[in-house]
């Protein structure tokens, strides 16, 4: 009966692993990335402190200054993603939906700093959701429940050693005791 677990879990510890290996790598190498986001100006644009702490630029002023910015590629509200406000170093970042980042100054609407983002793109490899919202649930997902299936089978095949070898200790040390 045990032998026949062992094997199932070496067969199945095989195949998962397989099934696994691209979108595994894929999930490494952008987690690797996104670890290092905010030390890598190639990921992820330093943030650049603004003049004041306090924002007093109307919103018609960042649009504005983020058009400004040709690669940005910005004339209306459609073409940003989100605008993510830093009162405490008194600049806003505008991230357009080509992946620009503007950085704006919320007291005077100088442009600080203007950089492709790629941050974004990066999670969405992680997740899955680069190729579609189906891949990220039926390709992603079950091979995050196959990485599971592999760590508990690869605790169990490990065990097998070490459990034995154990066996053996106390089989001997029990004989000796007779």
């Amino acid at each position: 009966m045990a032998s026949s677990w062992n094997r199932r879990a070496r067969k199945l510890h095989r195949w998962g692993a397989m099934i696994t290996c691209l979108p595994l790598l894929l999930v490494i190498g952008s987690g690797i990335l996104l670890q290092v986001k905010k030390q890598s100006d190639w990921v992820q644009p330093a943030t650049v402190k603004g003049i004041e702490q306090v924002p007093t630029l109307a919103w018609q002023q960042v649009l504005a200054a983020a058009g400004s910015v040709a690669e940005a590629e910005v004339t209306d509200w459609s073409h940003v993603e989100r605008v993510d406000v830093r009162p405490g170093k008194g600049m806003a970042k505008v991230q357009c939906k080509n992946r620009w980042e503007v950085q704006i100054d919320m007291a005077t609407g100088k442009v600080l700093a203007s950089n492709y983002r790629r941050s974004d793109l990066i999670e969405s490899f992680h997740d899955g959701s680069f190729f579609s919202d189906a891949a990220k649930l039926w390709l992603f997902l079950p091979n995050g429940l196959i990485l599971l299936g592999l760590w508990f089978t690869g605790i169990y095949l490990w065990w097998l050693p070490v459990g034995a070898r154990r066996k053996k200790k106390l089989a001997k040390r029990r004989s000796a005791d007779l």
